[in-house]
């Protein structure tokens, strides 16, 4: 049974802990308001989506292979698995070097940019490529972080998953209008930010080029629109490499005041 945990920070704000389901935890937030305490519940989401061996993959990618490496079933000592699968499966950030010839790896990223407040923009179905019109019209100025929830996130709870080259997608325009307001992390729900089939890559490029920070394969179904606190923890990747890596991340929703 999940036991609540409780927080306390140096402003006299507490935090209660609890869980509601596996894509869903809860924050009690006591808030001090004048000469009284406030309850004010806050979701957190977890928009991470889980790794599986039957989980698409981008096409030339390696599949995901997560085996036994020592049972105890067999006598081992521990239960142990072997990870194989390539640094851009599910939900993941892309580094610099993923496109750009010598530059930032993962472990290059600024934390700052990784954790803080983020809008997340719903885009109509009906909408699949997101254009300027588009961003200057729905993506508020002054946002840092900008998540796009498309009809991308539906493809995550398919019964018989298999890579979708019909996915929703930034369009290059947009991305250098998202760079000319300041954004420094852009975030989509699927595999990948820029049309299928793009060969010279000019989205990813529009983004990394100026420093902003990729996070794709996200699964925002159950989140509704709005700001929160995101906090996205990609691997930490050395040795050299490191043009993207896995991540998890949660979505902390912001207390009413």
């Amino acid at each position: 049974m999940f036991q609540p945990q409780i927080f306390a920070n140096e402003h006299g704000s507490i935090r209660v802990h609890s869980r509601k389901s596996a894509a869903e935890t809860y924050d009690t937030t006591l808030i001090f308001r004048g000469s009284n305490w406030y309850y004010a519940p806050v979701p957190v989401y977890d928009v991470t989506v889980p790794i599986f061996n039957e989980l698409p993959t981008w096409p030339g990618d390696p599949a995901v292979e997560i085996s036994d490496w020592r049972t105890l079933s067999a006598g081992d000592g521990a239960n142990v698995s072997m990870l194989n699968f390539g640094a851009h499966t599910a939900t993941h950030v892309d580094a610099p070097a993923h496109f750009i010839e010598g530059a930032g790896k993962i472990e290059s990223l600024d934390l700052d940019v990784l954790i803080g407040e983020a809008e997340v923009v719903a885009v109509p179905e009906d909408l699949c490529a997101i254009d300027e019109e588009f961003v200057l019209a729905h993506c508020p100025k002054g946002a840092k972080r900008i998540l796009f929830k498309t009809r991308n996130s539906a493809f995550w709870s398919e019964p018989n998953l298999q890579f979708r080259e019909d996915f929703t997608y930034l369009d290059t325009k947009a991305a250098e209008t998202l760079v000319q307001r300041g954004v420094k992390l852009v975030g989509i729900d699927y595999l990948s930010i820029e049309k299928f089939d793009s060969p010279e890559h000019p989205t990813h490029l529009a983004l990394l080029s100026r420093g902003v920070v990729i996070l794709e394969g996200v699964n925002l179904s159950d989140v509704p629109a709005g700001r929160y606190e995101l906090i996205c923890l990609p691997l930490r990747l050395r040795s050299n490499l490191g043009d993207g890596g896995p991540a998890r991340v949660v979505l902390r929703t912001y207390p009413q005041t």
